[in-house]
């Protein structure tokens, strides 16, 4: 299964992910992980990135391109492979096609989890973590016995700086902005397939699974 994951931020994607890679053993890949990988490894678009990511600048194109295709030649994903973060652009699917092409596989499907970006929004502005032992909860939805207070550990809880409504909002927009296109490009390609991630998480995994076997 060569899996393209779609979804905004707060879908649930690597919840999703991990159950995946749990049923098919087949490797979620993530640009950020990819990128960390090449610059850790020293290969030479693994340099490039760096100096652009130490700049505070996107990583352009052709390396992010070349980074995605010496990742996906490696061993581990003959049998299968989770795609999470790339392509965000058209021009980025067109060469993942190639890529795709020249390692002799092919893409199963992409898989967008579709949630109202409201629903997000109140997840993410709900959302609390430990200071101590990383573990989360949400005032809404899976909230602490004691407000403000680890039930694990009893460390502190606080809110991340992007999970403000106004940086949510932000990071939603442009999401829309560089996705649409994709939806269309991927709908073309008879590839597309749409997940109601607004359900309870087991169901969104049955759902992906059925979507999957189909």
């Amino acid at each position: 299964m060569h899996i393209l994951l779609m979804g905004p931020p707060g879908a649930g994607k690597g919840t999703q992910a991990a159950k995946l890679v749990e049923q098919f053993h087949i490797p979620h890949i993530s640009t950020g992980d990819m990128f960390r990988a090449a610059v850790k490894n020293q290969t030479e678009l693994g340099k490039r990135a760096k100096v652009c990511m130490d700049q505070g600048k996107l990583v352009p194109d052709d390396v992010t391109i070349g980074i995605v295709r010496e990742r996906l030649a490696e061993a581990d994903c003959k049998k299968g492979f989770i795609l999470d973060g790339f392509p965000r652009t058209v021009e980025q699917a067109e060469a993942l096609e190639n890529i795709v092409a020249e390692l002799g596989l092919k893409l199963t499907c992409a898989l967008n989890i579709n949630v109202p970006a409201q629903e997000l929004i109140e997840r993410a502005v709900g959302r609390r973590i430990c200071k101590k032992c990383g573990a989360t909860y949400h005032v809404k939805f899976k909230a602490p016995g004691k407000a403000g207070v680890c039930d694990i550990c009893g460390g502190e809880l606080y809110q991340r700086a992007d999970d403000s409504e106004a940086t949510m909002k932000n990071r939603l927009a442009v999401y829309d902005g560089q996705t649409k296109p994709l939806i269309e490009y991927y709908k073309k390609a008879g590839l597309y397939k749409e997940i109601n991630g607004s359900q309870p998480m087991d169901k969104v995994y049955s759902d992906v699974v059925t979507v999957l076997h189909g």
